[in-house]
């Protein structure tokens, strides 16, 4: 009989740990039940083990460490979520410290969120609450109603790629994955400049910059501020300030940065790219929110539609957390409501399937 919550009314969230170290593997196996919010499903010391637990048990969320013998977690990761069949991976490793190439690499093969792992002694205070977090997060249950799978607005019949003269990307949570899916599949042939702001903090950025220049094959660069908008280059607001868009004419345009406070408490926040993209460029701005917690990118959704731009999020199934995307389309903003790589064939030809 599976462990029910603490209300009686549904299973607790199942989690398997992946760690080479005894100690490690104790001390946070004692962490997670302790809570009384999760079940320790398995307890594993490599990732071949990994694989095969996964297999062969159902579990919500993995704790996946990097550095194991054999093979590595990183290497491991794709095929665990695989087969996990619909499984959460955190990464909980000391190869993650901020700013860590790791961490990257970590969330653009899929992991949904990393975790720095302190030595055994101190895993408790600011690692514990840190951990925890993420899994509540991460195993909220059903979401709330107004986050529930809705039809995309019937407004418009077709989305054709040379209408749009820019490309605004948002992303959170789990969207750096959904984001490389994209951009990977975009050619060289695209030619409309592309903007994002991803939540990360700024020591991730020139990693970041530079992993979404190998993944897109096109020029990738932190916006400055003055920074023109050229075709085909993407630009990424830095991890502390706003990326503002505005117009230098026939089409054309270039970003400014603003720290200013916003309604999300985001900084950077996709709300100001996505409203000033809208006043910058009218009918010709095209909105992409892709997975991430919270509502920012809502209001500027909004102001793009208002403009007569159009707007496309990344939809429930394919996202870690169908929070930004799905306030977007709860609201009716939505034109469509696609998977990262049909977002990216969207982009191409203008089809939907």
């Amino acid at each position: 009989m599976p462990a029910l919550s603490l209300a009686g009314d549904a299973p607790l969230p199942r989690v398997l740990i992946v760690d080479d170290s005894v100690v490690a593997r104790a001390v946070i196996a004692r962490l997670v039940e302790g809570s009384g919010r999760f079940l320790v499903a398995g307890v594993v010391g490599s990732a071949a083990a990994a694989i095969d637990f996964a297999a062969r048990e159902r579990v919500d969320l993995i704790l996946l460490d990097v550095a194991m013998p054999g093979m590595d977690g990183l290497t491991a990761l794709p095929e665990l979520l695989a087969i996990g069949q619909g499984a959460r991976v955190i990464i909980v490793s000391s190869s993650t410290s901020q700013g860590a190439t790791a961490t990257l690499k970590a969330l653009a093969l899929g992991a949904a969120d990393t975790v720095e792992k302190p030595a055994a002694a101190a895993m408790s205070g600011n690692f514990e609450r840190s951990l925890l977090d993420r899994m509540e997060r991460l195993s909220g249950g059903a979401a709330p109603p107004y986050f529930a799978p809705v039809t995309p607005r019937p407004a418009r019949t077709a989305i054709e790629p040379a209408a749009f003269d820019v490309v605004l990307i948002g992303a959170s949570t789990g969207g750096i994955h959904a984001l490389s899916v994209v951009l990977r599949d975009l050619p060289a042939s695209l030619r409309q400049p592309i903007v994002v702001t991803q939540h990360l903090p700024s020591s991730f950025m020139p990693y970041f910059t530079a992993q979404l220049t190998t993944i897109a094959g096109r020029p990738c660069e932190v916006a400055t501020d003055r920074m023109r908008l050229r075709p085909g280059h993407i630009v990424v607001a830095p991890g502390d300030a706003h990326v503002r868009c505005v117009s230098t004419g026939e089409g054309t345009g270039a970003v400014r940065l603003t720290r200013e406070r916003v309604s999300s408490g985001c900084l950077p926040s996709v709300d100001p790219m996505f409203a000033s993209g809208a006043e910058a460029f009218g009918a010709r701005t095209l909105a992409i929110v892709l997975s991430g917690m919270g509502r920012d990118g809502a209001e500027g959704a909004r102001r793009v539609q208002d403009a007569g731009g159009c707007v496309v999020v990344q939809d429930a199934e394919s996202s870690v957390v169908w929070g930004m995307p799905g306030a977007v389309a709860a609201l009716g903003l939505a034109d469509a409501v696609l998977p990262p790589d049909a977002i990216a064939r969207l982009l191409v030809t203008g089809q939907r399937a």
